[in-house]
Formats: C-alpha cells, structure tokens, sequence
C-alpha cells in the first residue's frame, strides 16, 4: 500500500485550486515513476481522480464503485470527509466495500 495525495495542503473551504493541484503534480509525477508495481489504485475522491487522470494521460469515469479498466486499474471512491461522511453520503461500510473490491484484484 502506498498513499499519495493530489493537493499537499488543505486549502480554505478544503476544496484546492486547479493551479494548487497543478503545482503539486510534479510530486505526484515523480511518486508514480518510483512505484514500479502497482497492481491497483484507489482514487478517493474526483479530485484525485482528476489529478490521476491527468498525470497518466487518461480519461476515467468517476462515481463510488466505478471501476476503470486501465493498466493498472483505477477504482473511484467518493473522498472520506466530514461533509461526506457526516452527511451518510460515504459510510462506513461503503469505504471497506472499496478497499474490499480493491483486494481481490491483487495477484
């Protein structure tokens, strides 16, 4: 497991800039070069998405659960904040059925 994010600060309202996406993704470039055998990734939230989209080149679908058959596969997930679970929008048990489904991809 490796955990990386799009956006390296929480910005005011907790929503980033696309040009503080952009100035991060250098670092998310050079973090993706170094992991050489990723047999699953798990975007939370369309910010990552977004961000993991461009950094590979990639159009992806976004939604809870949506898979994008990709090499290596991309599985989306709603972000876990307090707006989305407080709101019951993310449970508990949404978030293990992500990391669930991701597990039985792994060789």
């Amino acid at each position: 497991v490796y955990i990386t994010a799009a956006a390296r600060c929480a910005p005011p309202g907790n929503k980033p800039l696309p040009t503080e996406v952009a100035a991060c993704q250098p670092f998310l470039l050079r973090e993706l070069a170094l992991l050489t055998r990723v047999q699953v990734v798990i975007c939370l939230g369309r910010i990552a998405l977004d961000a993991y989209a461009r950094a590979r080149g990639l159009r992806l679908d976004f939604g809870h659960g949506v898979w994008n058959e990709t090499d290596p596969p991309v599985l989306a997930s709603y972000h876990p904040s307090q707006q989305n679970t407080q709101t019951g929008r993310l449970t508990p048990a949404m978030m293990a059925a992500i990391f669930a489904a991701a597990r039985k991809r792994l060789r």
